[in-house]
């Protein structure tokens, strides 16, 4: 018996059919693989009934009809050659091309579930030669209906067919986030997970980039979170294995995972820190910076510094601040920041191995303000260990600080002001502080809009007002009272109020920065300190109130 012819104007539904029946009719009449035709025969009985809900009208639908019906005429030729005494092809041929045919036919059971349970086929969809259907969709819909049809195409058919999907995917992506979050909300994250299971290298790494896009949308970041262990695997697996491209992309979207706890624990336990240290020496320069950004994040959790000790990460991160790209720099210093915090000898193993001249070379070379904060941070990390300190006043830091206290962005203002308390850890470095300019800076950071500059201004200023000669600095900025005192005011949340009241107290036996304290209403605020049980705020009231009293009788 031979294949049943197809018409033209034939339905796809009834050639496969048609299909069905005659191979299920010369299925039996098999001599040889009986049990592989028999299981065959079995998953064929579940073709019948999804074959109806199989549209002709859509194109994916029909796509998978005509391959279907092209696997049964496959298998129908096969059935007949083994219906033969012997085998015109050979046994393992035969035998190969009889398990290829059973692999498709699960491959089509598995197509058609998917394609039913999308909802896709209960949608017109747009016919490309007019606008009008197009139309009559708004931008939002249709994207979410071409998202919707693309995660679908990922799921069903041929590597070939989900590589074309990855890139109009990939294109969709590109265009605007809001396409990203209904991309997302329409499943693709999971789907793109599985693919880095597939066996085309090339699916793997696009679906590897379309992932590292995602992650660049923050409202998507917890979807990629929640695939866990798994993807943070896969991931790995390309930084190990992958090319240039796909490490990058790989790097992209660890830096989005690698801010939970559980996923740094399993980067570090992993090899992730060798894999992302390797790509920080012999990368491309954009996948340097992505692996120092993901190793900066990783730095920040306390358990994962061993496995930065075992792979002597600071001469690498060091190397990659001296030489790598702009951002690469500022990841690379942003991570020796979060590293070295709280571990005295960690600073000074980065200053041996020349950190303090990498952190002046890439201070002074810095394309713009922003990117300087990272160099601030490391630099209050490294003074808070005094002989360092020591040595960073006698490289010029204090006027770089100075010219940073007034800059345009807040978080190098507040890590300035941060560093500033650090270096004033001696009568010397006050005096010299407080010549340089500094207080004057830090008077005007008290008026800042936010708390944690207020706070940062406040706390440097009451360690620099130590020195005696701060204090004469401090008193002839007429702003410089006023504004501490504004800081009592316990509305002020978030905002610790030993800094201000130490600033006033350290003032208080003057006569004339007592009445500018009570004008300015000291002493109703710091009732409610003392109340409040605020460290000095008492000797602070006492101090004022006594100012007040001998006022009284001093007066003509």
């Amino acid at each position: 018996m031979r294949a049943p012819d197809d018409q033209e104007d034939d339905d796809p539904v009834a050639i496969c059919n048609r299909l069905l029946s005659s191979l299920a009719s010369e299925i039996p009449r098999a001599l040889h693989f009986k049990p592989k035709w028999s299981l065959l025969r079995s998953h064929l009985c579940l073709l019948p009934s999804l074959l109806p809900d199989l549209s002709p009208h859509h194109p994916l639908s029909l796509d998978l009809l005509r391959s279907i019906s092209h696997s049964l005429r496959r298998s129908l030729s096969l059935a007949l050659k083994c219906q033969l005494p012997s085998l015109p092809d050979g046994k393992l041929h035969t035998q190969s091309d009889l398990d290829s045919s059973l692999s498709l036919l699960l491959r089509h059971l598995h197509d058609c579930d998917v394609l039913l349970k999308s909802g896709l086929l209960l949608l017109l969809p747009p016919d490309p030669s007019t606008s009008s259907s197009s139309a009559l969709l708004s931008k939002r819909e249709s994207v979410r209906v071409q998202s919707r049809d693309l995660v679908t195409r990922l799921q069903i058919g041929a590597p070939d067919s989900k590589n074309f999907a990855l890139d109009s995917l990939s294109a969709l992506l590109a265009e605007d986030d809001k396409n990203v979050i209904i991309a997302v909300a329409q499943g693709v994250v999971p789907v793109l997970v599985k693919l880095l299971d597939s066996g085309s290298l090339e699916v793997r790494e696009k679906a590897v980039a379309a992932l590292s896009r995602v992650s660049t949308v923050n409202s998507s970041k917890p979807v990629l979170i929640a695939e866990g262990l798994l993807l943070l695997n896969h991931l790995l697996r390309v930084l190990e294995s992958g090319s240039g491209f796909a490490k990058e992309k790989a790097c992209v979207a660890l830096q989005a995972l690698s801010y939970s706890k559980e996923n740094a624990r399993a980067l570090g336990t992993r090899g992730g820190v060798s894999s992302l240290l390797e790509i920080c020496v012999a990368g491309t320069p954009s996948s340097q910076a992505s692996a120092a950004g993901v190793l900066r994040n990783l730095a920040t959790f306390p358990e994962i510094k061993e496995n930065f000790m075992e792979e002597n990460a600071v001469v690498v991160l060091l190397g990659l601040a001296s030489s790598g790209t702009a951002l690469a720099q500022e990841n690379a210093i942003g991570c020796l920041c979060n590293l070295i915090a709280g571990d005295s000898d960690l600073k000074l193993t980065v200053v041996r191995d020349k950190g303090i001249e990498c952190l002046k070379n890439y201070w002074d070379s810095a394309p713009s303000e922003r990117s300087l904060e990272v160099a601030v941070e490391l630099l209050g990390q490294l003074a808070s260990c005094q002989p360092i300190g020591e040595a960073l006043v006698s490289e010029g830091f204090i006027a770089r600080l100075l010219s940073v206290l007034d800059c345009g962005v807040l978080g190098v203002r507040i890590a300035a002001a941060r560093a500033v308390c650090e270096l004033g850890f001696s009568p010397k470095t006050k005096k010299e502080i407080g010549e340089c300019g500094c207080i004057a800076a830090l008077i005007k950071m008290l008026d800042g809009k936010a708390v944690e500059e207020k706070e940062a201004a406040a706390k440097a200023l009451s360690n620099l007002l130590l020195y005696a000669g701060n204090r004469k600095i401090f008193r002839k900025d007429a702003k410089g009272v006023t504004s501490a005192v504004l800081l009592l005011d316990p509305s002020i949340q978030n905002l610790d109020k030993r800094y201000p009241v130490s600033i006033l107290t350290s003032l208080a036996h003057s006569k004339k920065c007592r009445k500018q304290m009570v004008t300015g209403g000291a002493c109703a605020n710091l009732q409610k300190l003392v109340e409040m049980d605020v460290e000095g705020a008492k000797k602070l009231y006492d101090s004022i109130s006594r100012g007040k009293i001998w006022d009284v009788f001093t007066r003509p």
